[in-house]
């Protein structure tokens, strides 16, 4: 089981990028993401739309308090953050929990996150996206099996084409 919580979500400046943090969970194989900072209904829907489309499983919710998730998060907490140990190097460790929770960052992240979490890694020790360290991290945890996952239950499905895009319905 993979969870991801997303900190400090705002509406008004984050709202795309805290999408996407949500449609790279989903796709790259976590079952679930909660959103912390400012409640922003539009945002739970444009997921939950995403997940009744595309198929699922995966949940989508929102928590106040993110030090209550990591508190009683019962697994394996990893941050991510440029400031931490190199993944790769942490990579072995991190694969034998069964049930992670991978946290990521918005705005500033408090130096509790650090002091809660199991393990603060960096997939390279550099400024970048949230998106693209859960993305890098994501793959490299399930050495890319979750390229071949299967979404059951969607009302659409994409066949691959070099040429053009080819969406099909699932509903009869």
């Amino acid at each position: 089981m993979i969870t991801v919580l997303r900190l400090g979500h705002r509406h008004e400046r984050d709202h795309r990028i805290s999408t996407h943090c949500g449609l790279v969970a989903r796709a790259l194989g976590a079952n679930k993401i909660i959103y912390s900072g400012e409640r922003d209904e539009k945002l739970l829907d444009s997921i939950n739309n995403v997940t009744t489309n595309w198929g699922g499983p995966f949940q989508c919710s929102y928590e106040s308090n993110w030090k209550k998730v990591i508190r009683n998060f019962r697994g394996t907490r990893v941050h991510l953050t440029m400031y931490g140990i190199p993944m790769q190097k942490e990579m072995r460790k991190i694969r034998t929990s069964r049930n992670l929770l991978v946290i990521i960052g918005g705005e500033k992240v408090p130096g509790e996150v650090y002091r809660m979490a199991d393990y603060n890694v960096a997939v390279a020790n550099q400024p970048h996206s949230e998106v693209a360290a859960l993305a890098v991290f994501m793959h490299d945890l399930q050495r890319g099996k979750e390229l071949e996952k299967r979404f059951t239950k969607s009302k659409l499905r994409i066949i691959p084409s070099k040429d053009y895009k080819n969406v099909v319905s699932t509903k009869k």
